[in-house]
């Protein structure tokens, strides 16, 4: 048990379940509020996104059913620089973040009509203010000169960029640690208590006290927010992962299927598999994700995989988050999505802001997040 997390006391003002980038994210917002906070997470056993992601800071397409997501996503990009930075002065960890735009490369000609006409789309929908370019093959080969010849092209986002997830999940908890927030990993949440001071959170070990509570718990979201009068209707979808070994540098732009990373790794995915909770790889699935990468990148064709993985992303019905705090027990808030890496700054900004002071800002738009959207 960590020190300070003792029963019968209110251990923290505000209690945050789940310890992965959505959960610290918004500890250390509620932590630059002035508020103790204590996060309670399963530890390495849990079904952990934010070790499994693919590290985007991504806004192009975004949002396209939904104007209020893309607008959330285009405010977190223009906070992330800032929150790099901030946390790599406190930590001295480089989280790597690179936002120099980002490039979604289509191998069809139809595949990128059709993607140019979802951007337009929405950008007509954000009354014009929506950048991005449509690139021919000529025009993506003048920035990316490895593109392979029968790609057809790639849609350009200038707001794009990509991070080093395991980087900043260190700089994360390092932070957090810094600050004297209390971390218990005692296993998952049995049961959350209301009570009159507030709530008490029950594991394995010693209960946590506390006035406030945050589910950050991803995909334990769905069984722990009836106990508070919330609902949380997320299934997994199951993206595979792979990695190969470094090579020279040719790619300055992240792709959402392939980026280069810091180290010259190269970083290739976004398989989109319902499997329920199974987390992880097949041949055939990895072999279409490193054809297509083969195929976006010819130099790849001889290039060792060193490892594979896959993680389980956290999806609502409509794939855009719920937040949302409980009219039953007030003080308890949902928080889930399955951008952790890309929303990380709004929500240690002016989502945190409002756990914290109930103070709502207008781009959060927190009606369009609610979960009754599901019942309706």
């Amino acid at each position: 048990m960590s020190a300070g997390l003792m029963p019968g006391r209110c251990d923290a003002d505000v209690a945050v379940i789940g310890g992965g980038l959505v959960g610290l994210a918004v500890a250390l917002g509620l932590q630059e509020q002035g508020l103790k906070v204590a996060v309670v997470d399963e530890g390495d056993i849990a079904l952990r996104a934010s070790r499994g992601n693919f590290g985007l800071v991504w806004v192009q397409g975004k949002g396209d059913t939904c104007p209020e997501y893309a607008r959330l996503s285009r405010l977190s990009a223009r906070l992330w620089k800032d929150y790099a930075a901030e946390l790599t002065d406190a930590t001295g960890v480089d989280l790597q973040l690179s936002q120099i735009g980002g490039l979604y490369v289509c191998l069809s000609d139809d595949e990128l009509a059709q993607r140019a006409d979802m951007l337009s789309a929405m950008r007509d929908t954000l009354g014009g203010d929506y950048p991005f370019e449509v690139l021919d093959h000529t025009a993506l080969k003048a920035k990316v000169p490895e593109i392979g010849p029968t790609v057809a092209g790639a849609t350009w986002g200038p707001e794009d960029g990509h991070v080093n997830p395991l980087l900043l999940m260190r700089a994360m908890v390092q932070r957090f640690n810094q600050r004297g927030g209390l971390l218990s990993t005692e296993g998952p949440v049995l049961k959350i208590e209301p009570n009159e001071g507030g709530f008490r959170i029950h594991t394995r070990g010693q209960p946590v006290a506390a006035g406030k509570v945050v589910l950050a718990a991803g995909l334990g979201n769905r069984d722990l927010a009836p106990q508070v009068g919330l609902s949380a209707p997320v299934i997994p979808n199951r993206g595979q992962v792979l990695i190969a070994e470094r090579v020279r540098h040719f790619l300055d732009y992240p792709t959402g299927h392939v980026r280069q990373t810091g180290e010259g790794t190269i970083q290739c995915g976004d398989s989109k598999e319902d499997v329920g909770f199974d987390p992880g790889t097949t041949t055939d699935v990895m072999a279409a994700i490193a054809a297509r990468a083969v195929r976006m990148f010819p130099l790849l064709e001889q290039v060792k995989l060193v490892r594979a993985w896959g993680a389980l992303r956290v999806m609502t019905p409509d794939g855009y988050p719920i937040y949302q705090q409980s009219e039953q027990h007030p003080g308890a808030y949902l928080v889930t999505c399955h951008s952790g890496v890309t929303l990380a700054a709004a929500h240690a900004g002016p989502l945190a802001d409002w756990i914290a002071n109930d103070r709502v800002h207008n781009e959060l738009a927190l009606e369009a997040f609610h979960a009754q959207r599901f019942s309706l």
